[in-house]
């Protein structure tokens, strides 16, 4: 199965998607002789298959459908899950802050469904590599399959464990933290990112982005910025243009920081004062 197909027309292997009336979707993976039944009709793969994307097509009992390719935010909302997935709205927003692309090496702790995994595999291309930590087996071979069902699974390295007990790798570009206490982690953290790269933590409420800034100012971590996203969407007629009537408002505060070498060099004393709060070890007990 392939998610990156850059051909013009559809092929067997191809992730496609059907949208149907009222927008109702399906994904699927093209197979040679397969079909694919709906409640509103059964379409051959076959007559799929050589179709240029954004073709409409139809049923065997004519409901029409539009042949085209997912894109990530439809594979990442389509993910069967058993725990809550990051939105799009923050998956975008944190791949273009930390610059993940092609032939990185990124990292993250709490794997959960595979979200934020399928984006990372994606970034990083086929000469990158993503290892993700889970504690949990069930939920790690569920991400294994989303990943899987994505063609996307060689880019990723699944590893079982807690990062408490330590991070085997060194020398990532980027390591997302999805766990509910990240300020235990940050030390090891630390180790395991190359000077300057980056960390993201998602943190749900205020007290533990409060106890994460300490942990990461001990750690000597920098340029930390905290910031939550909201999305609204319109409706799009022209001559009803009006908010819709849902909006995907809080869904977690980011805290972004980069890993710095502290010098002992006086005249760095400025810039560390502007990089990041002294605070000391008495203020954070």
């Amino acid at each position: 199965m392939s998610v990156t197909s850059y051909s013009s027309i559809a092929r067997d292997g191809d992730l496609a998607q059907l949208v149907g009336l009222r927008h109702k979707h399906f994904i699927i993976s093209l197979q040679a002789g397969a079909k694919f039944e709906t409640h509103r009709g059964i379409l051959l793969h076959d007559a799929l298959i050589g179709k240029p994307w954004g073709t409409q097509v139809f049923s065997h009992i004519n409901a029409p459908f539009y042949l085209l390719q997912p894109s990530l935010a439809d594979l990442v909302n389509e993910l069967p899950r058993t725990t809550q997935i990051l939105y799009p709205k923050d998956i975008g927003f944190i791949l273009v802050t930390v610059g993940v692309g092609p032939g990185q090496k990124v990292m993250e702790a709490g794997t959960g469904s595979g979200s934020m995994t399928t984006a990372l595999a994606y970034a990083v291309g086929p000469e990158g590599r993503v290892i993700t930590y889970e504690v949990k087996p069930d939920v790690q071979n569920l991400a294994r399959k989303n990943l899987t069902r994505f063609g996307l699974e060689s880019r990723v390295d699944f590893k079982l464990g807690n990062i408490q007990e330590g991070i085997d790798e060194t020398d990532a570009d980027f390591f997302f933290l999805d766990l509910p206490n990240p300020y235990d982690y940050t030390t090891q953290v630390r180790n395991a990112l190359k000077p300057g790269g980056f960390l993201c933590c998602l943190i749900p409420t205020f007290n533990q982005v409060e106890k994460t800034l300490y942990s990461l100012y001990r750690d000597k971590y920098a340029f930390v910025e905290v910031c939550e996203i909201f999305l609204r969407y319109f409706q799009p007629i022209p001559n009803k243009l009006r908010p819709t009537d849902r909006m995907v408002a809080h869904t977690g505060f980011l805290l972004f920081a980069r890993r710095i070498e502290p010098s002992e060099d006086p005249r760095g004393r400025e810039l560390a004062e502007e990089v990041g709060p002294e605070i000391s070890i008495k203020e954070i007990i």
